[in-house]
């Protein structure tokens, strides 16, 4: 048999929230009858009348592989010039193009964690050594600057990923304590992943950073926008960055068809405000509720937060009989946590009335 590369053959697969279509048929449920808590999109769903925009979309022709009008109108929100912007089938495609373009076999990257695990999936296909830097318990998940500086300072690493707010823990570092990361990794590729950075309540600036030259900003549109079936992201970088990543991007990688709901969901101006508000007070509803019951919630900027529930995978098969998804956190390497993202008041109650009535915890 024709082996793969050894990075390759010896990669673990990774675990996201999310349905898992196969598990549920096995369970005999039908995808429609679940409440999804396990993911931290926007639970409203896209801003209404993006359907029409959907349709107008041509699937006849391929797309445009620049995203030229999508570039342009998030250029002009976010203040930035359209050429330090690169749009991509989610940000996950765009950590990936990040390590194919610049980390190889004699590389060390540098990952706080716990933190999302696609950063060490895309380290580990380039061949690149990674560096955990384990970010305590007994401190919220919290991340130790000290320690992420002495890392850089011994090892010189050719990349470090700091997730802000950081999935899973949603703890959120001040523009200061960035600023002291990137001026210690002077000659690192600093990649600042800010996919839930739309639900932070008042969040500081940050694109002034690619003036550096090193760093890279990921965001997501997907999250913001509920748009997880049509994929859509983007980065910030500096305009030589931009030209390296297009070098590995493939060609009309995001569709006419996200590219059109970009560029609709863009204009709808207040929406994502309106979302907002509600994601907050459902969100307080949950972490009054749960300690009400007998759990602690973990503090969280994010619209996301964990809390500790003893045997995590039980937890979730328990509910998920009832119709109910959380996110198990066993691969983040926490089987005692789960990770919960508010929805629709609703929606919320009824998790809190299955917790007590089934007697989960």
């Amino acid at each position: 048999m024709l082996r793969p590369r050894y990075e390759i053959e010896t990669l673990a697969s990774n675990v996201h929230g999310g349905l898992d279509y196969k598990e549920l048929e096995e369970l005999g449920i039908s995808p429609q009858e679940i409440l999804d808590f396990s993911v931290s999109t926007n639970p409203f769903g896209p801003p209404p009348g993006i359907e029409k925009a959907l349709k107008q979309a041509s699937i006849d022709n391929y797309p445009d592989s620049e995203a030229a009008e999508l570039r342009m109108l998030l250029a002009r929100e976010i203040g930035v010039s359209p050429g330090n912007l690169l749009i991509g089938s989610g940000s996950t495609e765009l950590i990936r193009l990040i390590a194919t373009a610049y980390f190889g076999n004699d590389d060390t990257v540098i990952i706080p964690q716990p933190t999302y695990g696609e950063y060490e999936i895309a380290c580990r296909i380039a061949g690149a050594q990674v560096i955990r830097q384990r970010m305590p318990e007994e401190k919220g998940f919290q991340l130790n600057l000290g320690e992420t500086i002495d890392l850089i300072e011994k090892h010189h690493p050719k990349g470090i990923f700091i997730c802000n707010p950081n999935n899973p823990s949603g703890q959120y570092l001040s523009k200061a304590d960035v600023r002291k990361i990137i001026s210690t990794a002077s000659n690192t590729l600093v990649v600042l992943d800010e996919a839930y950075i739309a639900f932070i309540q008042d969040p500081w600036i940050s694109t002034d950073l690619i003036k550096k030259n090193n760093v890279v900003i990921l965001r997501s549109m997907t999250k913001d926008y509920a748009l997880a079936g049509l994929r859509l992201g983007y980065l910030i970088a500096p305009e030589p960055i931009i030209s390296v990543l297009k070098k590995v991007k493939p060609p009309w990688n995001v569709s006419s068809v996200a590219q059109s709901a970009g560029v609709f969901v863009l204009e709808a101006n207040g929406y994502l405000e309106g979302c907002h508000r509600e994601i907050n007070k459902a969100k307080d509803y949950l972490v009054k509720e749960l300690k009400r019951i007998g759990f602690s919630p973990l503090p969280s900027q994010g619209n996301f937060f964990l809390v500790k529930v003893g045997d995590a995978f039980s937890f979730r098969q328990s509910l998920l009989r009832k119709g109910i998804l959380v996110r198990d956190c066993t691969s983040f390497g926490l089987p005692d946590y789960i990770r919960l993202a508010p929805r629709s008041m609703a929606d919320c109650r009824r998790l809190i009335k299955a917790i007590k009535d089934f007697g989960v915890y």
